[in-house]
């Protein structure tokens, strides 16, 4: 059999807008570097997804020196640059779920671009290092702290799992509608619910638990179009109890650089 090997590093800087795919990637505790430190938030200072704001799966980010540039897809020159130190830094508690976390916010330029975009009154707002929002201590035994993920550091999905669900599909679907951190080569379908402690590179990684998917499986990252699929065949055969799932949540045990084509390997 083939090696296991790591095919693709995703983040997702802003929470629920577009992903970025890159060749390399640091490990941090709360993810790897720049994911989902930063989130959009409504007047009452709450969290805002592609669960109820579609659109926002046609704002895409990019990394630049001077910041976070947002911009819309289908017209890449109307954009605005959040910078990585925030311009604005005025403290705010924000809710995340249950969880209630400080953050601060990023500039009024930013504030401004997005609440015309997407119709509402909002704010970017930035997870300083000095936040403490941990992971389910059920699951995460080294009290990890975690991003403005939904729930813990890093998402693994093998890309055998994705190809079993598209061949039964009507019509295929790209493995953006999961958002995974992680894509993992050269494995059998579903491999990764049998993993608990893998090293990538020389990396250290502990699997926590199964990912329990929503929704936002269903809007079309391309056209932020709403469908059944993939949850309604997830359903007849990925469901746990209430759950559907698909893909694991991870947390780091080792802080370093990990690359494209890294070995994965399972250990005891």
């Amino acid at each position: 059999m083939m090696a296991m090997k790591l095919s693709e590093i995703w983040i997702y800087p802003v929470k629920s807008l577009g992903g970025i795919r890159l060749p390399k990637a640091l490990t941090e505790e709360r993810g790897l570097q720049y994911d989902r430190r930063w989130m959009i938030i409504d007047e009452n200072n709450v969290f805002i997804t592609q669960r109820a704001h579609h659109q926002m799966a046609l704002i895409d980010v990019a990394l630049q020196d001077s910041g976070l540039k947002i911009f819309l897809r289908n017209d890449p020159a109307d954009f605005v640059i959040a910078p990585y130190q925030p311009i604005a830094a005025v403290p705010v508690k924000v809710t995340v779920w249950d969880d209630v976390a400080e953050a601060v916010t990023v500039s009024a330029e930013a504030d401004e671009w997005l609440s015309r975009h997407l119709g509402l009154n909002l704010r970017l707002v930035m997870m300083p290092d000095s936040t403490e929002r941990k992971a389910d201590p059920r699951y995460a035994q080294h009290n990890e702290n975690v991003s403005f993920a939904d729930g813990f550091p890093y998402l693994v999905i093998s890309q055998a799992s994705l190809d079993e669900l598209n061949s039964r599909l009507a019509e295929p679907i790209t493995m953006r509608r999961f958002r995974p951190n992680l894509v993992i080569s050269g494995t059998e379908p579903f491999a990764e619910d049998q993993w608990k402690h893998i090293t990538i590179g020389n990396l250290r990684f502990e699997v926590v638990k199964p990912c329990a998917r929503c929704v936002l499986t269903t809007i079309n990252p391309e056209t932020a179009e709403k469908g059944p699929e993939p949850l309604k065949t997830l359903a007849s055969y990925r469901r746990a109890g209430n759950k559907i799932l698909f893909g694991q949540n991870v947390t780091a045990q080792d802080f370093g650089e990990i690359s494209e084509g890294d070995i994965l390997q399972v250990q005891a």
